[in-house]
Protein backbone atom coordinates (compact mmCIF):
# COMPACT_ATOMS: atom_id res chain seq x y z
CA UNK A 1 0.00 0.00 0.00
CA UNK A 2 1.46 3.45 -1.23
CA UNK A 3 1.94 5.72 1.36
CA UNK A 4 -0.52 9.04 1.31
CA UNK A 5 1.66 12.72 1.73
CA UNK A 6 -0.41 16.02 2.17
CA UNK A 7 1.63 18.91 0.67
CA UNK A 8 0.57 22.00 1.91
CA UNK A 9 1.89 24.61 -0.45
CA UNK A 10 0.45 27.80 -2.02
CA UNK A 11 2.64 28.25 -5.10
CA UNK A 12 0.66 26.34 -7.39
CA UNK A 13 3.10 25.69 -9.79
CA UNK A 14 5.82 24.71 -7.47
CA UNK A 15 3.26 22.67 -5.96
CA UNK A 16 2.86 20.40 -9.30
CA UNK A 17 6.36 20.03 -9.37
CA UNK A 18 6.46 18.31 -6.23
CA UNK A 19 3.43 16.32 -6.75
CA UNK A 20 5.01 15.04 -9.76
CA UNK A 21 8.10 13.88 -8.36
CA UNK A 22 6.19 12.02 -5.47
CA UNK A 23 3.69 10.49 -7.80
CA UNK A 24 6.79 9.05 -9.76
CA UNK A 25 8.09 7.35 -6.41
CA UNK A 26 4.33 5.49 -6.06
CA UNK A 27 3.41 8.25 -3.25
CA UNK A 28 -0.02 9.14 -3.51
CA UNK A 29 -0.35 13.10 -2.70
CA UNK A 30 -3.27 15.17 -1.70
CA UNK A 31 -2.50 19.28 -2.60
CA UNK A 32 -3.81 21.99 -0.23
CA UNK A 33 -3.04 25.51 -0.53
CA UNK A 34 -4.46 27.12 2.48
CA UNK A 35 -3.75 26.61 6.44
CA UNK A 36 -7.19 25.53 7.19
CA UNK A 37 -7.77 23.08 4.18
CA UNK A 38 -4.26 20.95 5.54
CA UNK A 39 -5.96 21.40 9.22
CA UNK A 40 -9.32 20.08 8.15
CA UNK A 41 -7.83 17.12 6.25
CA UNK A 42 -5.39 16.01 8.63
CA UNK A 43 -8.63 15.47 11.07
CA UNK A 44 -9.43 12.63 8.37
CA UNK A 45 -6.74 10.38 9.26
CA UNK A 46 -5.48 10.16 6.13
CA UNK A 47 -2.13 11.29 5.67
CA UNK A 48 1.23 9.28 6.83
CA UNK A 49 3.13 12.52 6.15
CA UNK A 50 2.77 16.27 5.36
CA UNK A 51 4.99 18.44 3.75
CA UNK A 52 4.05 21.74 5.20
CA UNK A 53 5.25 25.06 3.83
CA UNK A 54 6.09 27.66 6.83
CA UNK A 55 4.57 30.69 4.84
CA UNK A 56 0.66 29.92 3.93
CA UNK A 57 -1.62 32.85 2.97
CA UNK A 58 -4.02 32.42 6.00
CA UNK A 59 -1.82 31.62 8.59
CA UNK A 60 1.91 30.55 9.77
CA UNK A 61 2.75 26.95 8.87
CA UNK A 62 3.57 27.10 13.01
CA UNK A 63 0.25 27.46 13.71
CA UNK A 64 -0.16 24.38 12.20
CA UNK A 65 2.49 22.10 13.63
CA UNK A 66 1.26 23.04 16.97
CA UNK A 67 -1.97 21.78 16.29
CA UNK A 68 -0.74 18.85 15.53
CA UNK A 69 1.05 18.67 18.58
CA UNK A 70 -1.91 19.32 20.70
CA UNK A 71 -4.12 17.29 18.66
CA UNK A 72 -1.69 14.70 18.92
CA UNK A 73 -2.21 13.38 15.31
CA UNK A 74 -0.52 10.95 14.17
CA UNK A 75 1.61 12.77 11.36
CA UNK A 76 5.13 12.80 10.18
CA UNK A 77 6.25 16.92 9.38
CA UNK A 78 8.92 17.81 6.95
CA UNK A 79 8.82 21.67 7.08
CA UNK A 80 9.62 23.59 3.66
CA UNK A 81 10.88 27.17 3.99
CA UNK A 82 12.32 29.53 1.16
CA UNK A 83 13.81 32.35 2.97
CA UNK A 84 17.32 30.69 3.30
CA UNK A 85 16.69 31.32 7.19
CA UNK A 86 17.77 28.54 9.69
CA UNK A 87 15.68 29.75 12.23
CA UNK A 88 12.11 28.62 11.10
CA UNK A 89 13.82 25.41 10.43
CA UNK A 90 14.84 25.27 14.13
CA UNK A 91 11.54 26.48 15.68
CA UNK A 92 9.76 23.64 13.42
CA UNK A 93 12.30 20.96 14.77
CA UNK A 94 11.68 22.24 18.54
CA UNK A 95 8.00 21.84 17.93
CA UNK A 96 8.41 18.39 16.76
CA UNK A 97 8.91 18.39 12.65
CA UNK A 98 10.99 15.77 11.76
CA UNK A 99 13.50 17.21 9.11
CA UNK A 100 12.99 20.54 6.77
CA UNK A 101 13.64 21.11 3.39
CA UNK A 102 15.68 24.57 1.94
CA UNK A 103 14.11 26.36 -1.20
CA UNK A 104 15.09 25.42 -3.84
CA UNK A 105 15.61 21.59 -3.53
CA UNK A 106 15.99 19.04 -6.70
CA UNK A 107 14.07 15.38 -6.99
CA UNK A 108 16.72 13.40 -5.50
CA UNK A 109 16.58 15.82 -1.93
CA UNK A 110 13.22 15.49 -1.75
CA UNK A 111 12.31 11.85 -1.90
CA UNK A 112 15.38 11.23 0.08
CA UNK A 113 13.72 12.97 2.76
CA UNK A 114 10.61 11.90 2.36
CA UNK A 115 11.49 8.26 2.28
CA UNK A 116 14.40 8.93 5.44
CA UNK A 117 11.15 10.17 7.10
CA UNK A 118 8.47 7.33 6.53
CA UNK A 119 11.17 4.67 7.32
CA UNK A 120 12.03 6.26 10.84
CA UNK A 121 8.32 6.55 11.18
CA UNK A 122 8.01 2.49 10.87
CA UNK A 123 10.83 1.97 12.96
CA UNK A 124 8.97 4.65 15.59
CA UNK A 125 5.98 2.45 15.56
CA UNK A 126 7.95 -0.60 15.99
CA UNK A 127 9.55 0.82 19.12
CA UNK A 128 6.29 2.24 21.14
CA UNK A 129 4.64 -1.33 19.89
CA UNK A 130 7.67 -3.14 21.71
CA UNK A 131 7.25 -1.09 24.47
CA UNK A 132 3.24 -0.49 25.07
CA UNK A 133 2.59 -4.96 24.07
CA UNK A 134 6.15 -6.39 24.22
CA UNK A 135 8.38 -4.85 26.87
CA UNK A 136 5.57 -3.32 29.62
CA UNK A 137 7.67 -2.55 33.17
CA UNK A 138 4.08 -1.83 34.07
CA UNK A 139 0.78 -2.42 33.82
CA UNK A 140 -2.42 -1.26 35.46
CA UNK A 141 -1.24 -1.77 39.01
CA UNK A 142 1.31 -4.56 37.69
CA UNK A 143 5.24 -4.02 38.08
CA UNK A 144 7.61 -6.55 36.42
CA UNK A 145 8.39 -6.98 32.98
CA UNK A 146 9.53 -10.92 33.02
CA UNK A 147 8.81 -12.85 29.67
CA UNK A 148 6.27 -14.75 31.57
CA UNK A 149 4.61 -11.08 32.92
CA UNK A 150 4.73 -9.99 29.55
CA UNK A 151 2.41 -12.94 28.32
CA UNK A 152 -0.25 -12.47 31.45
CA UNK A 153 -0.80 -8.41 30.16
CA UNK A 154 -1.13 -9.77 26.51
CA UNK A 155 -4.14 -12.13 27.98
CA UNK A 156 -5.76 -9.54 30.53
CA UNK A 157 -5.55 -7.68 26.81
CA UNK A 158 -7.35 -10.04 25.40
CA UNK A 159 -9.86 -11.20 28.01
CA UNK A 160 -10.40 -7.20 28.58
CA UNK A 161 -12.62 -6.89 24.92
CA UNK A 162 -14.63 -9.91 25.80
CA UNK A 163 -17.50 -10.45 27.95
CA UNK A 164 -16.33 -13.84 29.16
CA UNK A 165 -16.37 -14.67 32.52
CA UNK A 166 -12.70 -14.40 33.35
CA UNK A 167 -11.46 -17.42 36.21
CA UNK A 168 -8.20 -16.33 38.09
CA UNK A 169 -6.07 -18.93 40.09
CA UNK A 170 -2.27 -18.71 41.78
CA UNK A 171 -0.79 -18.34 45.10
CA UNK A 172 -1.73 -16.07 47.84
CA UNK A 173 0.19 -12.98 46.93
CA UNK A 174 0.36 -13.33 43.60
CA UNK A 175 -1.64 -10.40 43.05
CA UNK A 176 -5.00 -11.55 41.67
CA UNK A 177 -7.23 -8.71 42.69
CA UNK A 178 -4.34 -6.32 40.83
CA UNK A 179 -5.49 -8.82 37.93
CA UNK A 180 -9.27 -8.39 38.02
CA UNK A 181 -8.88 -4.48 38.51
CA UNK A 182 -6.29 -4.47 35.67
CA UNK A 183 -8.87 -6.45 33.16
CA UNK A 184 -11.59 -3.73 34.33
CA UNK A 185 -9.48 -1.20 33.69
CA UNK A 186 -8.66 -2.55 30.40
CA UNK A 187 -12.43 -2.96 29.09
CA UNK A 188 -15.10 -0.88 27.94
CA UNK A 189 -16.45 -0.70 31.28
CA UNK A 190 -13.75 1.00 33.23
CA UNK A 191 -15.92 4.37 33.53
CA UNK A 192 -18.52 1.89 35.78
CA UNK A 193 -17.70 0.60 39.20
CA UNK A 194 -15.32 -2.22 40.32
CA UNK A 195 -16.70 -3.92 43.51
CA UNK A 196 -14.63 -6.79 45.28
CA UNK A 197 -16.33 -9.18 47.30
CA UNK A 198 -13.81 -11.55 49.50
CA UNK A 199 -16.06 -14.73 49.44
CA UNK A 200 -14.06 -16.30 52.53
CA UNK A 201 -14.93 -13.05 54.88
CA UNK A 202 -18.06 -12.71 54.74
CA UNK A 203 -20.22 -15.27 56.51
CA UNK A 204 -22.72 -17.64 54.72
CA UNK A 205 -26.03 -15.97 56.09
CA UNK A 206 -24.90 -12.82 54.90
CA UNK A 207 -23.23 -13.31 51.65
CA UNK A 208 -26.26 -13.98 49.42
CA UNK A 209 -27.26 -10.51 50.54
CA UNK A 210 -23.68 -9.07 49.76
CA UNK A 211 -24.10 -10.18 46.47
CA UNK A 212 -27.96 -9.53 45.49
CA UNK A 213 -29.03 -7.33 48.06
CA UNK A 214 -32.06 -7.35 50.85
CA UNK A 215 -35.70 -5.45 51.64
CA UNK A 216 -35.95 -3.81 54.49
CA UNK A 217 -37.50 -6.39 57.23
CA UNK A 218 -35.70 -9.61 55.46
CA UNK A 219 -33.99 -10.43 58.35
CA UNK A 220 -32.98 -9.46 61.61
CA UNK A 221 -30.95 -6.02 61.11
CA UNK A 222 -32.41 -5.48 57.87
CA UNK A 223 -33.90 -1.86 58.81
CA UNK A 224 -33.62 -0.76 55.37
CA UNK A 225 -33.35 -1.87 51.79
CA UNK A 226 -29.71 -2.26 50.44
CA UNK A 227 -28.13 -2.80 47.22
CA UNK A 228 -25.81 -5.63 47.13
CA UNK A 229 -22.67 -5.69 45.12
CA UNK A 230 -24.74 -6.82 41.92
CA UNK A 231 -26.78 -3.88 41.38
CA UNK A 232 -23.70 -1.65 42.82
CA UNK A 233 -21.32 -2.57 39.73
CA UNK A 234 -23.98 -1.99 37.96
CA UNK A 235 -22.59 -1.35 34.22
CA UNK A 236 -19.22 -2.85 35.74
CA UNK A 237 -17.59 -5.79 37.34
CA UNK A 238 -17.64 -7.90 40.19
CA UNK A 239 -14.70 -9.45 41.40
CA UNK A 240 -15.48 -12.59 43.52
CA UNK A 241 -12.52 -13.41 45.23
CA UNK A 242 -12.01 -16.61 46.84
CA UNK A 243 -15.05 -18.32 45.09
CA UNK A 244 -14.17 -21.88 46.02
CA UNK A 245 -15.00 -20.99 49.76
CA UNK A 246 -18.47 -19.77 48.86
CA UNK A 247 -20.82 -22.10 51.03
CA UNK A 248 -22.75 -24.53 48.49
CA UNK A 249 -26.40 -23.57 49.34
CA UNK A 250 -25.56 -20.16 47.86
CA UNK A 251 -23.72 -21.63 44.39
CA UNK A 252 -27.24 -22.51 42.75
CA UNK A 253 -28.45 -18.60 43.13
CA UNK A 254 -24.70 -17.44 41.61
CA UNK A 255 -25.53 -19.84 38.55
CA UNK A 256 -28.96 -18.89 37.98
CA UNK A 257 -27.54 -15.32 38.14
CA UNK A 258 -25.03 -15.94 35.67
CA UNK A 259 -27.19 -17.56 33.63
CA UNK A 260 -30.29 -15.04 33.41
CA UNK A 261 -28.52 -11.99 34.14
CA UNK A 262 -30.98 -11.18 37.34
CA UNK A 263 -31.30 -10.87 40.76
CA UNK A 264 -33.53 -11.30 43.24
CA UNK A 265 -32.96 -8.98 46.71
CA UNK A 266 -33.72 -11.36 49.75
CA UNK A 267 -37.12 -10.87 51.12
CA UNK A 268 -38.30 -9.30 47.54
CA UNK A 269 -40.12 -11.16 44.90
CA UNK A 270 -39.37 -9.22 42.34
CA UNK A 271 -36.10 -9.53 39.69
CA UNK A 272 -33.89 -6.95 38.61
CA UNK A 273 -32.04 -7.16 35.27
CA UNK A 274 -28.33 -6.29 36.01
CA UNK A 275 -25.57 -5.42 33.48
CA UNK A 276 -22.20 -7.00 35.37
CA UNK A 277 -18.85 -8.87 34.35
CA UNK A 278 -18.25 -11.49 36.57
CA UNK A 279 -14.31 -12.29 37.66
CA UNK A 280 -13.52 -14.77 40.11
CA UNK A 281 -10.24 -16.04 41.57
CA UNK A 282 -9.16 -18.50 44.08
CA UNK A 283 -5.65 -19.68 45.32
CA UNK A 284 -6.65 -23.36 45.39
CA UNK A 285 -7.01 -25.89 42.58
CA UNK A 286 -10.35 -25.39 41.26
CA UNK A 287 -11.07 -29.10 39.85
CA UNK A 288 -10.02 -30.89 43.10
CA UNK A 289 -12.75 -28.44 44.75
CA UNK A 290 -15.72 -30.40 42.94
CA UNK A 291 -13.58 -33.47 42.63
CA UNK A 292 -14.70 -33.31 46.86
CA UNK A 293 -17.81 -32.02 46.07
CA UNK A 294 -17.26 -28.46 47.78
CA UNK A 295 -18.23 -26.86 44.50
CA UNK A 296 -20.65 -27.47 42.04
CA UNK A 297 -19.47 -28.43 38.88
CA UNK A 298 -22.07 -26.91 36.41
CA UNK A 299 -20.96 -23.92 38.06
CA UNK A 300 -17.31 -24.12 37.62
CA UNK A 301 -17.81 -24.75 34.08
CA UNK A 302 -19.75 -21.66 33.99
CA UNK A 303 -17.50 -19.23 35.25
CA UNK A 304 -14.15 -20.93 34.29
CA UNK A 305 -14.30 -20.06 30.46
CA UNK A 306 -11.20 -17.51 30.42
CA UNK A 307 -8.23 -18.99 32.66
CA UNK A 308 -5.69 -16.64 34.12
CA UNK A 309 -2.77 -18.61 36.14
CA UNK A 310 -0.79 -15.86 37.42
CA UNK A 311 3.06 -17.06 38.71
CA UNK A 312 4.09 -16.87 42.08
CA UNK A 313 7.21 -14.54 42.41
CA UNK A 314 9.95 -16.74 42.54
CA UNK A 315 8.81 -17.62 38.90
CA UNK A 316 8.99 -13.99 37.74
CA UNK A 317 12.68 -14.09 36.65
CA UNK A 318 14.19 -10.74 38.29
CA UNK A 319 10.71 -8.82 38.53
CA UNK A 320 11.49 -9.37 42.72
CA UNK A 321 14.37 -6.50 42.12
CA UNK A 322 12.23 -4.54 40.03
CA UNK A 323 9.29 -4.62 42.25
CA UNK A 324 11.36 -3.93 45.48
CA UNK A 325 12.27 -0.32 43.87
CA UNK A 326 8.76 0.25 43.21
CA UNK A 327 7.61 0.01 46.45
CA UNK A 328 10.71 1.69 48.18
CA UNK A 329 10.09 5.03 46.05
CA UNK A 330 6.77 4.67 46.53
CA UNK A 331 6.92 4.04 50.41
CA UNK A 332 10.14 6.47 50.83
CA UNK A 333 7.79 9.36 50.00
CA UNK A 334 4.81 8.50 51.78
CA UNK A 335 7.04 8.20 54.84
CA UNK A 336 9.64 11.32 54.48
CA UNK A 337 12.39 9.08 53.77
CA UNK A 338 15.50 9.53 51.80
CA UNK A 339 16.22 6.17 50.15
CA UNK A 340 17.39 5.83 46.66
CA UNK A 341 18.11 1.78 46.11
CA UNK A 342 19.66 -0.94 47.57
CA UNK A 343 23.44 -2.22 48.21
CA UNK A 344 24.80 -4.93 45.94
CA UNK A 345 24.32 -7.26 48.72
CA UNK A 346 20.85 -5.99 49.58
CA UNK A 347 19.86 -6.95 45.82
CA UNK A 348 21.42 -10.44 45.82
CA UNK A 349 19.43 -11.14 48.54
CA UNK A 350 16.34 -10.44 46.73
CA UNK A 351 16.70 -11.80 44.10
CA UNK A 352 17.52 -14.98 46.10
CA UNK A 353 14.90 -14.94 48.53
CA UNK A 354 12.02 -17.69 47.51
CA UNK A 355 8.98 -15.28 48.42
CA UNK A 356 6.90 -17.82 49.92
CA UNK A 357 4.18 -14.89 50.27
CA UNK A 358 4.86 -13.75 46.70
CA UNK A 359 4.55 -9.59 45.85
CA UNK A 360 1.98 -9.41 49.59
CA UNK A 361 5.41 -10.83 51.52
CA UNK A 362 7.80 -8.66 49.57
CA UNK A 363 5.60 -5.41 50.00
CA UNK A 364 5.83 -5.62 53.61
CA UNK A 365 9.14 -6.26 53.84
CA UNK A 366 9.85 -3.05 52.10
CA UNK A 367 7.50 -1.01 54.10
CA UNK A 368 9.64 -2.58 57.37
CA UNK A 369 12.97 -1.23 56.33
CA UNK A 370 11.46 2.35 55.31
CA UNK A 371 8.91 3.07 58.44
CA UNK A 372 12.38 1.79 60.70
CA UNK A 373 15.33 3.00 58.61
CA UNK A 374 16.59 5.83 56.97
CA UNK A 375 19.80 6.59 54.41
CA UNK A 376 20.39 6.91 50.84
CA UNK A 377 20.59 2.75 50.15
CA UNK A 378 19.23 -0.26 51.94
CA UNK A 379 21.66 -1.95 53.77
CA UNK A 380 22.29 -5.56 54.75
CA UNK A 381 21.59 -4.63 58.22
CA UNK A 382 18.42 -3.04 57.93
CA UNK A 383 16.58 -6.45 56.33
CA UNK A 384 14.38 -8.06 58.74
CA UNK A 385 13.52 -11.90 59.45
CA UNK A 386 14.13 -13.94 57.26
CA UNK A 387 15.84 -12.44 55.10
CA UNK A 388 18.59 -11.71 57.37
CA UNK A 389 19.94 -14.61 57.11
CA UNK A 390 19.02 -15.85 53.65
CA UNK A 391 22.06 -16.94 51.48
CA UNK A 392 23.15 -14.90 48.41
CA UNK A 393 21.87 -17.60 45.69
CA UNK A 394 19.25 -18.14 43.93
CA UNK A 395 16.43 -20.34 46.33
CA UNK A 396 14.78 -23.65 44.49
CA UNK A 397 11.34 -22.93 43.20
CA UNK A 398 8.57 -25.23 44.83
CA UNK A 399 9.08 -28.09 42.21
CA UNK A 400 12.36 -28.15 42.85
CA UNK A 401 13.84 -31.39 44.82
CA UNK A 402 14.55 -30.45 48.62
CA UNK A 403 18.40 -29.62 48.82
CA UNK A 404 20.50 -31.25 51.91
CA UNK A 405 21.70 -28.75 53.98
CA UNK A 406 25.08 -28.89 54.88
CA UNK A 407 26.68 -28.76 58.32
CA UNK A 408 29.01 -26.04 59.20
CA UNK A 409 31.39 -27.05 61.54
CA UNK A 410 31.67 -25.35 64.61
CA UNK A 411 35.72 -25.21 66.27
CA UNK A 412 36.10 -27.91 69.45
CA UNK A 413 38.05 -26.24 72.19
CA UNK A 414 41.65 -27.63 72.51
CA UNK A 415 42.16 -31.02 74.34
CA UNK A 416 42.17 -30.60 78.23
CA UNK A 417 45.58 -31.51 79.93
CA UNK A 418 43.58 -33.03 83.02
CA UNK A 419 39.55 -33.23 84.16
CA UNK A 420 40.67 -30.51 87.01
CA UNK A 421 42.55 -28.17 84.73
CA UNK A 422 40.34 -24.77 84.96
CA UNK A 423 43.22 -23.03 82.86
CA UNK A 424 41.93 -25.19 79.78
CA UNK A 425 38.85 -23.90 79.64
CA UNK A 426 37.83 -21.15 76.71
CA UNK A 427 35.63 -18.20 77.42
CA UNK A 428 32.44 -18.65 76.32
CA UNK A 429 33.15 -15.23 74.21
CA UNK A 430 36.32 -16.82 72.59
CA UNK A 431 34.43 -19.73 71.29
CA UNK A 432 31.67 -17.88 69.73
CA UNK A 433 34.57 -15.52 68.28
CA UNK A 434 36.40 -18.48 67.27
CA UNK A 435 33.12 -20.42 66.21
CA UNK A 436 31.89 -17.53 63.99
CA UNK A 437 35.25 -16.46 62.23
CA UNK A 438 35.68 -20.14 61.56
CA UNK A 439 32.65 -20.13 59.48
CA UNK A 440 33.01 -16.57 57.82
CA UNK A 441 36.44 -18.32 56.21
CA UNK A 442 34.70 -21.49 55.26
CA UNK A 443 32.45 -19.09 53.33
CA UNK A 444 35.07 -16.84 51.88
CA UNK A 445 33.80 -14.26 54.44
CA UNK A 446 29.91 -14.29 52.95
CA UNK A 447 27.89 -13.06 55.74
CA UNK A 448 24.48 -14.79 55.26
CA UNK A 449 25.88 -17.60 54.07
CA UNK A 450 27.97 -18.58 57.29
CA UNK A 451 24.95 -17.00 58.99
CA UNK A 452 22.58 -19.20 57.79
CA UNK A 453 24.77 -22.51 58.80
CA UNK A 454 25.32 -21.15 62.18
CA UNK A 455 21.76 -20.80 62.26
CA UNK A 456 21.77 -17.02 63.46
CA UNK A 457 20.95 -13.99 61.29
CA UNK A 458 23.33 -11.66 59.81
CA UNK A 459 22.75 -8.68 61.47
CA UNK A 460 23.58 -10.53 64.69
CA UNK A 461 27.54 -11.55 62.95
CA UNK A 462 27.41 -7.64 61.78
CA UNK A 463 26.82 -6.74 65.47
CA UNK A 464 29.19 -9.57 67.12
CA UNK A 465 31.66 -8.43 65.12
CA UNK A 466 31.14 -4.35 65.38
CA UNK A 467 31.17 -5.40 69.00
CA UNK A 468 34.79 -6.95 68.77
CA UNK A 469 36.49 -4.11 67.17
CA UNK A 470 34.66 -1.93 69.66
CA UNK A 471 36.69 -4.12 72.02
CA UNK A 472 40.05 -3.89 70.34
CA UNK A 473 39.80 -0.07 70.32
CA UNK A 474 38.93 -0.04 73.96
CA UNK A 475 41.72 -2.03 74.92
CA UNK A 476 43.91 0.22 73.19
Amino acid sequence: MSKKILLVEDDRGIASVYCEYLTSAQYEVTHVVQGAEAIEELSSGRADLMLLDLRLPDMDGLDILRHVIDQDVSVSIIVITGDGSMKNAVDAMKLGASDFLVKPFNKERLLTTVDNTLKRQTLDKVVKTYQEEIDRHEYHGFVGSSLVMQGIYRMIDSAAQSKASVFITGESGTGKEVCAEAIHKASDRKNRPFVAINCSAIPKDLIESELFGHVKGAFTGAIADRKGATLEANGGTVFLDEICEMDISLQPKLLRFLQTRQIQPVGSNKTIDVDVRIICATNRDPWEEVASGRFREDLYYRIHVLPVQLPPLRGREDDALEIAKHFLSLYSKEEGKSFEGFSPEVERALQAFSWPGNVRQLQNVIRNIVVLHDGKNVEQLMLPAPLDGEPAERAPTVSSPPTAHLTMPIPSPPPQQSNNDVSSILPLAKMEIEAIQSALNICAGNVPEAAHYLGISAATIYRKKAAWKETVLDAS
